[in-house]
């Protein structure tokens, strides 16, 4: 592992220069992977697997929106596509990507096919954290490991393609074999990670649905529906308060930002512009703080997981979902964001 500072504090990471691609296929040269779920996280990782080469097979319910994508992606049935419980026989390695509400449900059947030796990886630590809801108590005499790319299967495939790499955490929750740091880490590699960083089960969980509630989808939909319904009601037109709330933050921007960081942003930014955010980006911190610390408190105490599970195992969670991204999608700032996206050039 290399010894990186970050602003100050010294934290171990694991890159490619380390540990190369070769090392983790050396690692990996008996295994055979089953990638259980074809949803969000399924593509990206069985097919940057795949084009690493590792041996990789995709576990899926056969006459799914799923199933066909797996095949339309050159899985072929019967040879590296199969019905869920044949991929959980045929693997040593469980990759157990379904949604979290999937997982619950299928889990009394995952569990049977956990021999001595088998090794069960997660990309979110939601179902281990939370067992007392989940039930996912893995049996002792197998590796449970998580590599958890920061970010969607599309970007993850995408940006590997690009020749880039999506940022991963890693994690061992029980090492049976004595090899499960070594296994993990060749995972990471392999699924196309930028560089890895060690957690663990709860951290992974409490950062990941706190950031999702929080500045990475919650909070910034909330942020730019305040400032949209603001300039609005002032009698700005559609256009002018989309443009100015969302567009050219997503286009002009946070481009920048990943670039460079915020200070690049700002130095690219006319004085008046860097004057405004540094007399006013600490009103802001300083208001959301405490809306931050009631969210952290809900993730970290269950009451999230309670809401998530609750409402996934409705019979009619998926339409009451549909109504909800509706909402969204209907609204006149999204109704705006559509008809500018057009217009671009």
């Amino acid at each position: 592992m290399a010894k990186i500072n970050f602003g100050g504090v010294e934290e171990e990471v694991v890159t490619r220069e380390e540990f190369p691609l070769e090392k983790a296929r050396e690692v990996l040269k008996d295994e055979t992977i089953a990638i259980l779920g074809y949803g969000v996280q399924g593509p990206g990782q069985a097919l940057n697997l795949k084009d690493n080469g590792f041996n990789v097979i995709v576990g899926q319910r056969k006459g799914s929106k799923t199933w066909d994508k797996a095949v339309a992606d050159g899985w072929v049935p019967g040879k590296t596509l199969f019905e869920l419980e044949e991929a959980c026989e045929k693997g040593t390695i469980l990759q157990f990507l379904l949604s979290d509400a999937g997982q619950i449900a299928f889990w009394p059947t995952l569990k049977k096919y956990l021999k001595p030796g088998k090794t069960l990886y997660f990309s979110h630590g939601f179902g281990i954290t939370y067992k007392d809801q989940t039930g996912i108590e893995p049996p002792v005499d197998v590796d449970v490991i998580l590599v958890a790319p920061k970010g969607s299967g599309t970007s993850l495939r995408r940006l590997f393609l690009e020749g880039k790499g999506l940022n991963s955490s890693f994690a061992v929750h029980q090492d049976a074999s004595g090899k499960a740091r070594e296994k993990v880490i060749a995972l990471g590699i392999g699924v196309g990670s930028g560089y890895l960083f060690e957690t663990n089960f709860i951290k992974e969980v409490t950062s990941d649905l706190t950031g999702e509630r929080g500045s990475l989808m919650g909070a910034i939909q909330g942020l730019f529906a305040a400032q949209y319904d603001l300039l609005r009601k002032k009698g700005h037109s559609p256009s002018e308060a989309f443009n100015e709330t969302v567009e050219e933050a997503t286009e002009s921007l946070y481009p920048l930002i990943a670039e460079n960081g915020m200070d690049w942003m700002y130095a690219n930014c006319s004085t008046t512009a860097q004057r405004g955010a540094l007399d006013w980006w600490k009103k802001f911190r300083d208001a959301v703080a405490p809306v931050f610390e009631d969210l952290y408190d809900s993730v970290k105490t269950g009451n999230e997981a309670k809401i998530t599970i609750e409402s996934n195992s409705k019979s009619d969670y998926r339409e009451k979902l549909e109504k909800e991204l509706d909402e969204l999608r209907e609204s006149e700032m999204w109704q705006a964001g559509r008809k500018v996206r057009e217009l671009r050039p």
